[in-house]
């Protein structure tokens, strides 16, 4: 039978009977002694076998399924080198079975029958049992661990080290302050509760020459990490997001104090009463189109959304410049709506027009293709390869017949070419495959009309998310430069071979007080205090 061989470890830790090498010499030996040719080997390395999400494993499931797939029968080492999880061992199972490919485990072989499936079942539901028993295992003496007040990431908390402990007759990891580095987080806070902003502690602390907690220059982020981190009341919180639903551990006094705990909740309270209205721009629910796409000229941070006065204003404002504070980036705060309509205008322009689309359309075609074509090609060389790989081989058993030379001597070349010759006929198989679809077609004139105003209904009246999806599948990229924004293009538009275009930005605004105020003369951009 036409084989495919399946090999899974977890990590490369794995006991010397499960390693990849281990499992394909095992399985490539019983397929020899079965008579079994092995035309693809799939091997997952440092995957779980409790998610079906392996890519070589799904690659396999995938040519199993195809009509005119390459193989019959599947060879695993065990069973739970396929999948630990019961439920995805029944749907893969019936799956291979309907498709008419057989999956067998050399160390676990069971008949097709009534009995032999109940013995099978019976192992996988012992495998995946040993799976969730030894996470929940691992899961327990962390937590029990974290819940003693022992530390378990790697690296410690900015103004603490780690030390090692002896419990019973094993040593363990704690926390103990860091003298300097300690001083800081007790200034950061004292700062805050003096009324100081996060902008302000930022640039002292970076005037000073004092390093981050990654060695880098201070940033809002690392401070607003400090602020928020309760370790520094004593308090050790382990496991808010467990995969397993746990509640997390928390361990009081668990190390030095720090901070006092009247101080972090007026610290806290500070932060809430102080808080900017932002939108991540990788937020899905983010309500602004250009989110990710949007980047600043001047430094290439990404623009952030950001809202006021009760999300009546949206605006996009460089990364640099919100974290760091003014003068960090000669970016300003530009209006979002307008922005945005900007950008859509140039696509309706650019993209929504019948030549565009027209063009796109013959480019798409065009590339599948050249893409079928390149397939038919290449089937062609392996026809070539495979005719003169077979024509030495029929020169080998003349000489054979013939008596010319001996079978000890030609044996090792004609094992090489026939290995070559299945190679070049598993290649041709694959290439088939991909040959199934049929050829395609230009679009008509009126199909395209009609495209184009699907897609213009879409950008006026289609949620937010499709809004988002079509303007990605389009524009690469947003760039801010003073007045100026930078429309990159995924595809060349029209006119032809336009991939970038320039615009002046409409209506921009700056923050610089208390209000909220709009420029009268637009592209221009003034700060008004």
């Amino acid at each position: 039978m036409r084989t495919a061989l399946y090999v899974r470890v977890s990590s490369d830790r794995q006991d010397v009977d499960l390693s990849v090498a281990a499992q394909l010499k095992a399985l490539r030996e019983y397929a020899a002694k079965n008579g079994h040719v092995v035309v693809r080997e799939f091997i997952d390395q440092a995957e779980s076998g409790r998610t079906s999400y392996r890519p070589q494993f799904r690659q396999m499931i995938s040519m199993a399924r195809h009509s005119e797939r390459p193989f019959d029968l599947i060879l695993v080492y065990k069973y739970s080198r396929f999948a630990r999880s019961r439920e995805d061992s029944i749907v893969y199972k019936a799956l291979l079975k309907k498709s008419g490919v057989q999956l067998t485990s050399i160390t676990e072989p069971f008949d097709d029958t009534a009995v032999g499936r109940l013995m099978q079942s019976i192992i996988e539901c012992i495998d995946e049992f040993y799976s969730e028993n030894l996470g929940e295992e691992v899961t327990r003496g962390l937590r029990e661990s974290a819940a003693r007040g022992f530390y378990l990431s790697w690296r410690p908390p900015y103004g603490y080290r780690k030390i090692r402990v002896n419990d019973g007759a094993k040593e363990r990891t704690k926390l103990d302050v860091d003298e300097f580095q300690s001083r800081v987080v007790a200034s950061i806070f004292q700062e805050v509760v003096d009324g100081k902003g996060l902008t302000e502690i930022v640039k002292e602390l970076n005037s000073r020459g004092i390093a981050s907690p990654t060695g880098n220059t201070w940033g809002k982020t690392s401070i607003h990490k400090i602020l928020n981190n309760e370790i520094y009341t004593g308090s050790m919180v382990w496991g808010r997001s467990s995969k397993r639903g746990l509640p997390p551990v928390r361990a009081e006094n668990a190390c030095p104090t720090i901070i006092h705990q009247e101080t972090f909740q007026r610290v806290q309270n500070l932060l809430r009463k102080r808080s900017f209205a932002r939108v991540h721009p990788r937020r899905i629910s983010s309500q602004y189109l250009l989110s990710g796409l949007a980047r600043c000229g001047h430094c290439g941070k990404a623009l952030i959304g950001l809202q006021a006065k009760s999300g009546k204003f949206a605006y996009y404002v460089c990364g640099t410049l919100v974290r760091k504070g003014a003068r960090s980036c000669p970016s300003r705060y530009l209006n979002a709506r307008k922005m945005e309509e900007l950008v859509l205008d140039q696509i309706r322009e650019r993209v929504l027009t019948p030549a565009s689309l027209t063009r796109l359309a013959k480019m798409v075609s065009e590339e599948l293709n050249a893409n079928m074509a390149t397939y038919e090609t290449e089937i062609g060389t392996i026809n070539s390869a495979i005719a003169d790989t077979a024509a030495r081989l029929d020169r080998l058993y003349d000489a054979l017949e013939t008596g010319k030379i001996s079978l000890d001597l030609l044996a090792p070349r004609i094992r090489e070419l026939k290995e070559r010759q299945d190679k070049l006929q598993a290649r041709k198989d694959e290439l088939y495959m991909f040959l199934t679809g049929e050829k395609a077609e230009v679009a008509t004139q009126q199909e395209v009309a009609e495209c184009a105003a699907d897609f213009k209904g879409l950008l006026q009246e289609g949620s937010l998310v499709e809004r988002k999806a079509f303007v990605r599948s389009f524009v690469n990229e947003v760039k801010v430069t003073g007045k100026d924004v930078l429309v990159n293009y995924t595809i060349p538009m029209s006119p032809p071979k336009l991939k970038e275009e320039k615009n002046a930005v409409l209506d921009i605004v700056h923050y610089g007080g208390p209000l909220w105020t709009r420029t009268t003369d637009p592209g221009l951009i003034r700060t008004v205090l």
